[in-house]
């Protein structure tokens, strides 16, 4: 191989959808911009491919695919999307002679062995990918051994697997260029704002709580590097000045961890007028901490806030390292709610003591907390957490395609998987049918939002047959809409990670280690 002969390469996102997040819009693949940015910046020809928003089947990848002809073909992966991410470079190597396949993203970090075993992946970038990528890229041009590139695994000719030392994470984030001039930007919108379009942003990257249920904590090393204020600022400008972007999601696993600064933040956004909604997440203490700032975040533009409940049990948050008081989520939605914005959350169910009471519990104490949206979703152990570790004994099911939120992984207690996906319905279709009827008590503008927000959900996500039934049940005035007993979420065609918008970081699918 001479130098200079793998030049092109295309970036892909993985045929994964689960109807969470595509319920509320349609999402840049943002880490796939870093990524184009430093194989840019060093000397590559990067093309960013994004065939889980369009929606492209097996068969149309493989031709979109053979018409690029790409020198290396790069995907990413967390645990529900890892079998897609291997099928699109199986056919990658089937269409292309000599491909060079690559797969990053938080599963093949820490699952490397087992994704190398396909046959189908030749490199994997473990952790942050803008250096290690470009690094390897540029070493196999030159005929150099990748030993020697940290950040990598690979297969060897006689078959072992080499795991080279690990990279340090980036600690400027600043100087890692972006490419958001290869983002098909009217591809993206949000669909409470029609005619919107929407880009998703990284202010810091990491977090330092020890949740033993999630793996960004673990990605990150319980790491927190925050971006510099007034790059952030630039970075706004640019995308509603160059790309038109008037909505934003914050990506963040927690943007407010800084009090001081998350000020500055909303101060210079303030400041400068930008006209641009966003869309965030962060921790329910940090709300009440922040309760005197919250006219700041509604003159900032935030609009919808996510707060991560998991469950109203203080033994449960307690035995998951939440390091969170149930009587704090509560107080940070009521806050919320009294300041009219949208709130949004979601409780964990399904765990190996879980009885019917319980669950029953839940429902009735989530109309207390009463936000906005609710979402009753099945706790999922990603399979090299800590909590994996803990209730292995109790998975049922070893088909990472249903690892996605939605499935029950877990043997629940005195009741079966199917019966749990039975109550998890009847949750969600009680919950909104109380929702529905304290609309005329709410703001016009927050009724607007969420009817808008419901009929999304009844049209296009996942759980379309539960808001239907609620819909329905009230229009006939029924006291309890049906229970699907044994009804499991449908099985799609290839999760994003996270249900709706902001919605659970349980794995949020950092590609090729990028934010």
């Amino acid at each position: 191989m001479g130098t200079g002969r793998r030049r092109k390469v295309m970036l892909v996102t993985p045929p994964y959808h689960c109807g969470m997040v595509e319920s509320a819009g349609v999402w840049m693949p943002l880490g796939l911009t870093y990524l184009a940015g430093s194989l840019r910046a060093a000397g590559f020809d990067p093309v960013i491919y994004d065939a889980m928003s369009l929606f492209h089947d097996l068969d149309q990848i493989e031709d979109t695919i053979a018409d690029a002809a790409p020198d290396v073909i790069a995907t990413t992966a967390y645990t529900a999307t890892v079998g897609a991410a291997t099928e699109v470079l199986r056919v990658a190597k089937e269409v292309v002679p000599g491909v060079l396949t690559v797969m990053g993203g938080i599963h093949p970090t820490f699952m490397a062995s087992e994704v190398l075993g396909s046959g189908a992946v030749d490199y994997v970038v473990r952790g942050e990918g803008e250096t290690s990528f470009p690094e390897l890229l540029t070493c196999l041009n030159e005929r150099r051994s990748p030993e020697k590139v940290r950040g990598i695994s690979y297969r060897t000719s006689n078959g072992h697997v080499i795991h080279t030392a690990s990279r340090a994470l980036h600690h400027d984030l600043d100087s890692l260029p972006v490419a958001w001039d290869l983002i098909d930007w009217p591809a993206y919108f949000y669909r409470t704002n029609p005619g919107s379009r929407l880009a998703i942003v990284s202010w810091a990257r990491g977090c330092t709580e020890a949740c033993s249920f999630c793996s960004q904590q673990k990605f990150w090393e319980r790491s927190w590097r925050p971006r510099a204020i007034e790059s952030i600022i630039a970075e706004l400008r640019l995308l509603r000045d160059s790309f038109g972007v008037d909505t934003v999601e914050v990506a963040d696993e927690h943007p407010t961890r800084d009090a001081e600064r998350w000020e500055r933040i909303l101060d210079r956004i303030i400041e400068e007028d930008l006209g641009i909604e966003l869309l965030m997440e962060t921790r329910a203490d940090d709300i009440v901490r922040d309760a005197p700032l919250l006219h700041k975040y509604r003159r900032a533009g935030i609009r919808h806030v996510y707060v991560g409940v998991e469950s109203v049990r203080q033994d449960r948050l307690d035995a998951m390292r939440k390091n969170l008081r149930v009587e704090q989520s509560r107080e940070a939605l009521r806050l919320l709610n009294e300041a009219e914005f949208i709130t949004e959350t979601s409780f964990l169910l399904g765990f190996p003591d879980e009885t019917r009471a319980s669950v029953e519990r839940t429902l009735e104490l989530s109309y207390e907390y009463d936000p906005g949206l609710a979402f009753f979703l099945a706790i999922t152990p990603w399979p090299y957490t800590d909590y994996y570790r803990e209730v292995k004994d109790s998975v049922e099911v070893f088909d990472y395609s249903l690892y996605n939120l939605s499935n029950p992984i877990l043997r629940p207690g005195e009741m079966s998987r199917e019966e749990l996906s039975a109550l998890l319905s009847h949750c969600f279709q009680q919950f909104y049918m109380n929702k529905m009827k304290d609309l005329d008590a709410m703001p016009a503008d927050k009724r607007q939002y969420l009817l808008a927000v419901t009929k999304l959900l009844r049209e296009n996500s996942y759980l379309a047959s539960e808001v239907k039934a609620s819909m329905d049940s009230l229009a006939m005035g029924s006291a309890m809409p049906p229970m699907h007993h044994g009804k499991q979420a449908p099985h799609p065609s290839m999760p994003i990670g996270y249900p709706s918008m902001p919605g659970v970081r349980g794995e949020a699918g950092r590609p090729l280690g990028a934010t």
